[in-house]
């Protein structure tokens, strides 16, 4: 697994995804780590960073997709090409790629770790579900995927002969592992740190405590 490292990285390029922005930055001496471990992004102005999954590897760069709804993320969405900010990771534990039959299952921003996922599994089927068309144009990021928009789910278009690697907001993930008790899920929370110290990203799952960013991102629910 890939060690964390703290550097200062410039912006290659910020470009909009439909209401989502696609935060692009070189990589240095980064590594971008295994698919579904996050970064700890230092928003300008912002006292603490903010956890981003990594979206996007090509040569030099590093790329994340933000849902600008918070200070944070739009501090960081409104950064412009040459700006610099300090960059902390891989960090947390990614998804298992030892899969035989995957299917990529996601909701909204949860599509944000799925076009470096897709790559690193050679384009399994996935299914993302959407509020609207306009942040259905995520969908472009990943190769060969089906979108279904609101009010239809994703449970309602997911075969259940896969193995089944999720992200997206809790009461999805909780609809999906209810019908694949194996699936791998990528769960969200606060982060402060990153890396335990804090205890800000601590959740209940099936009545265990687990910080999220040290246990998870990305737990088994079996």
């Amino acid at each position: 697994m890939s060690k964390p490292r703290r550097e200062r990285r410039s912006v290659v390029a910020v470009e909009a995804v439909g209401p989502y922005v696609l935060l692009r930055i070189g990589r240095g001496g980064l590594e971008p780590g295994r698919p579904g471990q996050f970064f700890m992004l230092e928003a300008p102005g912002r006292v603490l960073p903010r956890p981003m999954s990594l979206c996007l590897a090509p040569a030099g760069e590093l790329g994340f997709l933000l849902d600008p709804i918070g200070p944070g993320t739009r501090a960081l969405a409104e950064l412009e090409h040459g700006d610099s900010i300090h960059v902390f990771g891989p960090l947390g534990n990614g998804f298992h790629l030892d899969v035989e039959r995957p299917l990529l299952v996601g909701g909204g921003i949860g599509v944000a770790p799925f076009p470096y996922l897709s790559e690193a599994l050679e384009h399994p089927p996935v299914v993302l579900g959407f509020r609207t068309e306009w942040h259905a144009e995520a969908a472009v990021l990943v190769p060969q995927a089906e979108v279904v928009i609101d009010p239809m789910l994703v449970t309602e278009a997911m075969p259940l002969d896969r193995d089944v690697l999720a992200c997206g907001p809790e009461p999805m993930l909780e609809a999906v592992r209810a019908l694949c008790p194996d699936a791998q899920l990528a769960w969200e929370a606060p982060m402060a740190c990153g890396y335990g110290a804090c205890y800000g990203c601590v959740v209940e799952i099936d009545g265990e405590l687990k910080r999220l960013c040290v246990e998870g991102p990305v737990l088994c629910s079996s």
